[in-house]
Formats: structure tokens, C-alpha cells, sequence
């Protein structure tokens, strides 16, 4: 899974296949810690995938980029829903937050790409109602 304007042999990737969840990385160091796991916190309850843990998110040093990508179930969309209203949401302390995301409709994934790491280390996919893409909350 490149990142637009990277030299792919410089891009660390992990994937958690069970989840649908990959993750792509450029980072001055990348710990042998690093890896996706399958999150033990129930998801929001307008989740569209299982929420996913990025461990040893923050011995990421350097980082340049961070691609999140999530594969969502638009069966569980709302009645109504547009189906390009997903989006890549990560738990903070209060809440959580939608990323500025872009959707794949025939592939049925989301994806996020950051120039730092995200302001936690559970992500999940998630319908996202608010007319603000980045800081706007999911319920």
C-alpha cells in the first residue's frame, strides 16, 4: 500500500487482515513493537468496522506519513446515509474524532493520510454526519 510522493522500498506496512485494516508508514524509526491488534473497546455506535489499535504508536519518531486504511460495511450505514459520508475516526479522551478521509466506494474502504500520528491509537471506520470533516465527533 504506497503513499502518494513516497519511494515505496521507504514505507514500513502493516496490515491486520481479520479487520480489514492496513496501515502504511514513512518514519525516521519504526519500532519492532509496532502492529495493528484488534481493539478491546467496543466500537461507536455508528462504527462500520471493528476498531483497531495501533500499538507502539507513539515510538514512531520522524514520522513524514501515516496511511490509514479501513475496510467498512455500508450495509450498516443509516437509512438515507451517503455512502461518501465515512470516514476514518480515532478515539481520543472524549470522543471520537473524524479524519479527513477519503472513500473508495467500490472497494468499500476508507482511508486517512497524516504527516503525524493521530491524536490516539484506536481508529476505526465510521459514518460521519457532520458537515466538518477534521474535528467533527461521531456519536
Amino acid at each position: 500500500m504506497a503513499i502518494p510522493g513516497y519511494d515505496a522500498n521507504s514505507v514500513a506496512e502493516y496490515a491486520l487482515d481479520a479487520a480489514g485494516a492496513r496501515v502504511a508508514i514513512v518514519a525516521g524509526v519504526v519500532p519492532d513493537s509496532f502492529e495493528l491488534t484488534r481493539a478491546s473497546r467496543d466500537p461507536p455506535v455508528d462504527a462500520l468496522s471493528s476498531p483497531v489499535t495501533l500499538e507502539a504508536l507513539e515510538e514512531l519518531k520522524a514520522i513524514e506519513a501515516i496511511r490509514i486504511r479501513l475496510t467498512y460495511d455500508p450495509s450498516q450505514l443509516p437509512p438515507g446515509a451517503s455512502p461518501t459520508d465515512v470516514a476514518v475516526a480515532v478515539e481520543t479522551e472524549d470522543d471520537w474524532v473524524p479524519l479527513e478521509s477519503t472513500v473508495d466506494l467500490e472497494e468499500t474502504v476508507v482511508e486517512a493520510v497524516l504527516n503525524d500520528r493521530p491524536s490516539g491509537s484506536t481508529v476505526v471506520a465510521g459514518y460521519d454526519d457532520s458537515d466538518v470533516t477534521v474535528g467533527g465527533h461521531l456519536e
